[in-house]
């Protein structure tokens, strides 16, 4: 590659691409293209995964732009990182607003290599980023001060739970709330506690980055066959003075005759401005139509025209007179790219793939997938908008353009009709049905496991990272692991209904701290108090059920970008541990709690062997069935004594058989040693997961396999 200031030529290509339309279940990320650098404008959860599928190449990043730090815009970033690690990566840039540093900062607490990353932050208030693409400035937003939002109401539980009144603020990140769910158990607030409030009085204010990108100048072609025809001596050296001269602009004399450049070169093109732009409240419109940056792109003078517009934006300001009087400022000749929820656009095209091709199979097992559709009504813009759709793609050089050859389409008739082609297909259904038939139990009893995310280390196409929804009954849920891209698979899952099931999610247990297991932990919290607040419910926290070591990551987060603690009731998972008798008071009454919630006789861990801190759990219910979850493990005896008679095993399988040596390297289990930890523990079923992403689809069979065993795949339900 070159490098920026080398005074070459700009690109002969670039294009933005839509990586993520801005629905719920994806969020809004952009990615740009040029021969000589990409760049990514937001990384949301899911971000990587969708750019795995589309084959965006992520090796190729050169920097990462957020226009905000909000767990919608950075959420996939940890994620991002270490895959970028992984393919020899040693340093990433970073632009966006203050928050990020302090963001980065705290990813850097999860256990792995992004210690050893170089994360460089670039700030709005250093000289603008400039390379042999194009410049960009930073322009910083800030909004009005938002009115103060009253606190969620309260379940009785949650106001009382300490013996508080339930007058007292304990509302979603209020102090109370976050001193109620720290595990100090504590009358006294410790020094720790202290620090972190003051840290919170000092967090950044709400500041939103836009960014303004100026493409480098392209200088006009010289036409070689016109020269020719004009006699000019082309092909040999003495053109190319004349070629050089031409392209700047000058006119020369050439054996008497003097040649202009507009007969021998193409016109130059200037160089296309494009504005990345979020706007997340109508508190921030004014900032926007007051900025003196963009109004000196709005005077209607051509060095100046916007050719694009990336608007992130909600349904509410777009319906805003100030914000629709901005966009008509610019004037005909830009073009409007709107980003929102409002988008249905499917991203994972090749999941609702084989799920549509599966559900051919067993329609209960393998329901079909949805999409969660916004009921905020679109806004009427007095300019033409353009709806954002995956893999959308505007052009500004060789020409600007709109181009839809790539977006992503769900043709329900072209998958069926594609496994119905294949060679005995229909036959081995009819076969599978008949089979299933006599199988005893019902769709309708609980029980029921939905697999989110049952692939290993990073999402690809066909499988996301570690995520298990067990559905207790039809009220009460609980999760298993919480993978990035978990609230995604959950609207891909139950569409409109993932409210309720939201609500329905009482606690959350993290097996251990490595990323792909619950790094979707902050957006399940914060989609899940929107949750309560759309549905009118009385808002309580969830038990979070995980090793203690991810509380500083959680503080750091709380204290630093988004307030997130009041949403926690905290129980470590060393507390338990059969035996453990070091309990704290409070986290005692959690542990009460929350069996009574789910009807539980049982919720019990014990330490497996995979990371340091790592553990699996076994649930027991009243009514007798036992669910034991591996979490990410080596084959483990103390598993295998805490999960004696299971109902059912689900265990992690990340690698072949043949592989025992590589999976003893990475602490994990091949399929048949996670098969025979079932049969150790007499479990009446055994579920595998967590698959190495190797394996495309399926992976390979060993011989221990029977009628006791399942593999499992994301949207599986039994």
């Amino acid at each position: 590659r070159r490098s920026a200031g080398t005074g070459l030529a700009g690109p002969n290509t670039v294009y933005v691409q839509v990586v993520a339309a801005g629905g719920r279940d994806a969020g809004a990320a952009v990615y740009v293209f040029s021969e000589f650098n990409r760049y990514l404008f937001n990384c949301g959860e899911g971000t990587q995964r969708a750019m795995q599928e589309h084959k965006l190449k992520i090796s190729h990043l050169d920097s990462i732009f957020l226009s905000r730090v909000a767990w919608a815009n950075a959420g996939g970033l940890p994620g991002m990182i270490l895959t970028l690690k992984a393919m020899g990566l040693q340093r990433c840039v970073f632009l966006g607003p203050p928050k990020l540093q302090n963001y980065l900062k705290a990813i850097r607490l999860f256990p792995g290599p992004l210690k050893r990353m170089d994360l460089a932050v670039q700030l709005h208030t250093e000289p603008e980023y400039k390379d042999e693409t194009m410049t960009v400035y930073q322009v910083p937003l800030r909004g009005k001060p938002p009115a103060a939002e009253s606190p969620l109401p309260q379940s009785p539980e949650a106001s009382t739970q300490d013996g508080n009144s339930p007058k007292g603020n304990t509302g979603p990140g209020s102090p109370r709330a976050a001193q109620q769910t720290s595990e100090e158990g504590k009358e006294k607030e410790s020094p720790k506690k202290r620090g972190d409030k003051q840290k919170c009085v000092s967090r950044h204010p709400d500041l939103v980055m836009a960014f303004l990108c100026k493409i480098h100048p392209k200088k006009g072609k010289f036409l070689a066959a016109k020269a020719q025809e004009m006699g000019l001596p082309v092909g040999t050296p003495a053109i190319l003075p004349i070629i050089t001269a031409l392209k700047n602009g000058e006119s020369i004399t050439f054996e008497g005759r003097e040649l202009h450049p507009e007969e021998l070169c193409t016109p130059a093109d200037p160089g296309p401005v494009f504005i990345v732009l979020e706007c997340p409240r109508e508190d921030f419109v004014d900032a926007i139509c007051e900025n003196e940056t963009f109004r000196r792109y709005q005077d209607g003078l051509a060095e100046n025209q916007v050719a694009l517009v990336i608007h992130i934006t909600p349904e509410s300001v777009l319906r805003d007179s100030r914000y629709q009087q901005w966009m008509e400022r610019f004037g005909p000749g830009t073009q409007h790219l709107v980003l929102n929820e409002n988008s249905s656009a499917v991203h994972n095209a090749r999941s609702y793939k084989i799920q549509t091709q599966l559900n051919l199979i067993h329609p209960e097992i393998f329901p079909l997938l949805t999409t969660y559709q916004s009921k905020e009504e679109e806004a009427v813009c007095s300019v033409p908008i353009v709806r954002g759709e995956c893999l959308l793609k505007y052009h500004f050089r060789p020409q600007q353009e709109w181009q839809r050859d790539a977006v992503t389409v769900c043709d329900h008739d072209a998958f069926v009709s594609e496994a119905l082609d294949l060679p005995n297909f229909q036959t081995c259904v009819k076969e599978c049905k008949e089979s299933l038939s006599g199988v005893p139990g019902s769709m309708d009893a609980y029980p029921e496991i939905v697999f989110l995310g049952t692939g290993s280390a990073i999402p690809m196409k066909i499988r996301n990272v570690s995520s298990t929804l067990v559905n207790t009954s039809s009220t009460r849920s609980l999760l298993l692991d919480c993978g990035e891209g978990t609230f995604g698979q959950l609207c891909r899952h139950y569409g409109e209904q993932v409210d309720q099931v939201l609500c329905n999610i009482v606690a959350v247990f993290v097996s251990h701290m490595h990323t792909d297991h619950h790094s979707g932990l902050v957006n399940i919290l914060m989609e899940r108090r929107r949750a309560f607040a759309a549905l009118g419910q009385a808002f309580s926290p969830l038990f979070l059920v995980a090793p203690e070591q991810i509380m500083p990551w959680l503080h750091e987060y709380h204290n630093h970008c988004e307030e997130i603690l009041g949403d926690i009731k905290m129980i470590p998972s060393q507390s338990l541990l059969k035996g453990c008798e070091n309990i704290k008071p409070k986290t005692k009454w959690f542990v009460s709690s929350l069996l009574d919630s789910y009807d539980l006789a049982e919720f019990q861990t014990c330490e497996v062997q995979h990371c340091k801190n790592a553990f699996a759990c076994s649930v027991v219910h009243k009514s007798g069935w036992k669910v034991v979850y591996s979490g990410d493990t080596m084959p483990c005896m103390a598993l295998v004594q805490m999960g004696k008679d299971a109902t059912l095993l689900i265990h992690e399988a990340t690698l072949e058989d043949g592989m025992e040596k590589e999976a003893i390297e990475k602490t994990h289990s091949t399929t048949s040693q996670a098969i025979q930890i079932g049969m150790k523990m007499n479990a009446e079923f055994i579920m595998l997961n967590h698959f190495s992403q190797r394996y495309a689809k399926i992976p390979l069979f060993s011989e221990d396999f029977s009628e006791k065993v399942g593999i499992a795949f994301d949207h599986m339900r039994v």
